[in-house]
């Protein structure tokens, strides 16, 4: 209610507001540059010594039919995504050089959105996002210094809507395979008065899922208002999702994925008559909302600052059937039915999570002739709640309505500040030069984590040069640290040590007008380093552990070429090699030293292309390849443990249909994914445990895997009408 107050305060009545072209026929390039200036502190472009990718809003449009961000991102290079429903909604996951999603540092608008507790990244919370997105950068290694966790594998910020001076609404729907609906209406108000501008976007998704009761209901909003004046930019937006999710995140075995693929064993019991049974509301109910003001000041031509306020609020909870469980785990004294003592259960549980996570990031920016200054920061506090409920019970015992079987509160503070500038030492010569200081504080308490008090502060220098060859070609070299904290999970492990990454990229740039290639060498050297292990806790999170020595060398080359005046390739290819050095293990209750052995989910090519056919301006085709190698699911280079190499090629079209009446145009859309019908899998997990009984006398290590089957060729169909 206070974000609403605030944001109507905003727009009702106004302040001094900065545009870099008042009159109101500015241009679509000048208004993203204009709301550029809310991420320009942690973006980079060819002058800085950093390799990363852009994707503009134009080409996730075509795409864009209700798949979460990480999919519409999958032919970017070194990345590879995930479904756990297998077609793209619902929860998903991304991992970058082999780096996993809690690595993966994620700002919205300069804004952190990555969990404060886990570091994970939950898009099934802001379902459609990407139809409110401008655009966004994926800077590989470290990159800059930003705010929120510290990059491993990479940095993902996201600018969200760009002002319109024109008036505008959109109603667009898509419907393709598992019932696969998407709803949405977006509208702007255009300028009004040449100063406020208030746009927003409801949407509604729902799916079946390619896996077996795999649902999904998402709802979500963005609602944006902007003001603009000669010397400031002031934006306020309120956006935020529920989503309603059946469970799937149990994978399957081996045996499983050969006979029955689609097979999900969550909410699985036995009833009184011994048969088979799934329980309907194994789900997850979650909703999150966030409120951001943003202030653009231009103090002078060569000075301008940032500063942002956010607020997000989360809130769910998943049910869960539980068969005979323990009345120990619950706090269930034993009682006597029939004249027998009881003491375990079938139950209905629900474990909660209640958060606030709130803060301010801030910069100011110096920019003349040879020298571009920018010295930044941010403050930012996390409250969470962590609690479980028991809502029926065949036996409850000594229980109380609401009783909580646990109770836990967690707190986490992230204070950092840096400064950055790119200087041109010469006239073909720029330095980059980065620091950040970064101080954290976690408290935690409960049984999977024990008592946690911990403080970590953290040095990042960063360093670089750039070379221009001539005015098509430019060479660079960096050498970044990075140190981050561990999450939450990671204490389930133990005493989990802070890691630290040294990274060195080495790159050169090709840009010409109808040809740009992009090459980079890079060596990322870890010193206990959170590797996944191929395990899941008892709510699906990957679980890592510290590992001593370990490292990634990669090339990566990427290009966009036109081909003639209709055809567009762009090819990537992401080669690798990524060790534990000396990596030791417990194998039938002995240590053993396994020497260098693959990083878990690291595999040493990943290949994208999309091939584009434009034979007009309204009509588009392209054709869709990825291919990623083999990788293990664990660190000790197990068979056992291997996900197997697959390729995976979609079709795209788009058609638009421009009338001269009320509705301006209609956009025709289709996708086909996977159209060649592999059978693949994309994620997985491994586990080991040591076994004293099946053998008296000697511990055997039994291995297991589980897999995440993705769906085989499928569908999506979306018009969009524009008003």
């Amino acid at each position: 209610m206070k974000a609403v107050i605030a944001l109507l305060f905003l727009v009702g009545f106004g302040v001094n507001t900065y545009s870099q072209q008042k009159e109101s026929d500015t241009t679509a390039l000048e208004k993203i540059v204009l709301d550029e200036v809310f991420v320009s502190a942690i973006r980079v472009t060819q002058e800085i010594p950093v390799t990363f990718s852009d994707l503009a809003k134009e080409e996730i449009m075509p795409r864009n039919l209700g798949q979460d961000i990480p999919i519409l991102m999958n032919f970017l290079p070194a990345v590879v995504t995930t479904s756990d429903a297998g077609a793209g909604v619902g929860y998903t996951g991304i991992r970058v050089r082999g780096s996993d999603a809690t690595r993966v540092n994620v700002t919205i608008n300069g804004i952190p959105y990555n969990d404060s507790e886990s570091h994970g990244t939950f898009w099934v919370n802001l379902p459609d996002f990407a139809s409110s997105t401008e655009s966004l950068q994926l800077q590989r290694g470290v990159g800059t210094s930003t705010n929120g966790a510290g990059a491993f594998g990479a940095s993902l910020n996201i600018l969200t809507d760009a002002t319109s001076s024109e008036a505008y609404g959109h109603i667009s729907s898509s419907y393709g395979s598992f019932n696969t609906l998407r709803n949405n209406i977006k509208f702007s108000t255009g300028l009004l008065n040449e100063h406020i501008e208030i746009s927003g976007r409801l949407s509604r998704i729902t799916s079946d899922g390619y896996i077996d009761r795999a649902s999904s209901e998402l709802d979500s909003y963005f609602l944006q208002g902007s003001y603009i004046d000669d010397n400031t930019l002031i934006k306020a937006l309120l956006f935020g999702g529920h989503e309603v999710t059946y469970q799937s995140w149990f994978g399957i075995d081996a045996e499983t994925l050969a006979t029955d693929r689609t097979f999900n064993p969550a909410g699985i019991y036995t009833d009184e008559n011994g048969d088979i049974q799934f329980y309907d509301r194994e789900e997850d109910n979650y909703k999150q909302d966030h409120f951001q003001l943003l202030w653009n000041e231009t103090i002078s031509p060569l000075w301008s600052t940032n500063i942002a306020f956010h607020y997000t609020y989360g809130r769910g909870y998943f049910e869960q059937f539980r068969e005979d469980d323990d009345f120990a785990t619950y706090g269930f004294s034993p009682i006597l039915v029939n004249g027998e003592l009881v003491n375990t259960t079938d139950l209905v549980r629900r474990r909660w999570l209640d958060n606030d996570f709130y803060g301010t990031v801030f910069s100011v920016k110096y920019d003349k002739d040879r020298v571009n200054l920018i010295l930044g920061g941010g403050w930012n506090s996390y409250n969470g709640d962590h609690f479980g409920e028991v809502i029926w019970a065949r036996f409850a015992g000594n229980s109380m309505i609401r009783d909580r079987y646990y109770d836990d509160d967690s707190k986490k503070t992230d204070f950092n500040m840096f400064g950055k500038i790119n200087y041109e030492i010469f006239e073909k010569w720029r330095l980059f030069g980065d620091l950040q200081f970064r101080t954290v504080s976690y408290e935690a308490n409960g049984e999977d984590t024990g008592i946690v008090d911990d403080t970590f502060n953290f040095f990042n220098p960063k360093l670089g040069v750039t070379y221009d060859l001539n005015a098509n070609n430019n060479l660079y070299l960096s050498y970044a640290v990075a140190n981050r904290e561990p999450n939450r999970n990671d204490y389930e492990n133990g005493n989990p040590k802070p890691e630290r990454l040294n990274d060195l990229e080495l790159g050169w740039r090709y840009v010409s007008p109808s040809v740009q290639v992009s090459t980079n060498v890079y060596y990322m050297r870890y010193k206990d380093q959170l590797v996944l292990t191929g395990e899941l806790n008892d709510v699906g999170a990957p679980l890592r552990a510290n590992v001593g020595d370990s490292y990634r060398l990669g090339l990566e080359v990427d290009a966009n070429m036109d081909i003639g005046r209709h055809f567009k390739l762009q090819p990537n290819i992401a080669l690798s090699s990524n060790k534990n050095i000396d990596f030791v293990f417990q194998r039938d209750g002995e240590l053993q030293d396994l020497g260098n052995t693959n990083i878990a989910y690291s595999p040493e090519i990943v290949i994208g292309n999309i091939l584009t056919y434009l034979p007009d301006e309204q009509f588009q085709m392209s054709l869709l390849t990825k291919y990623v190698g083999k990788q293990f699911m664990a660190n000790i280079d197990a068979e056992s443990s291997v996900l197997e190499d697959y390729s995976q090629t979609d079709f795209n079209i788009q058609y638009t249909f421009n009338t001269n009446s009320f509705v301006k145009s209609i956009v025709f859309s289709g996708l086909i994914n996977n159209i060649f019908d592999a059978k693949y899998v994309s994620n997985g997990y491994f586990f080991t445990f040591d076994d004293d009984f099946s053998n008296p006398g000697a511990i055997t290590t039994i291995e297991g895997a589980g897999y995440y089957p993705q769906a085989g060729i499928n569908f999506l169909l979306g018009a969009t009408f524009n008003f």
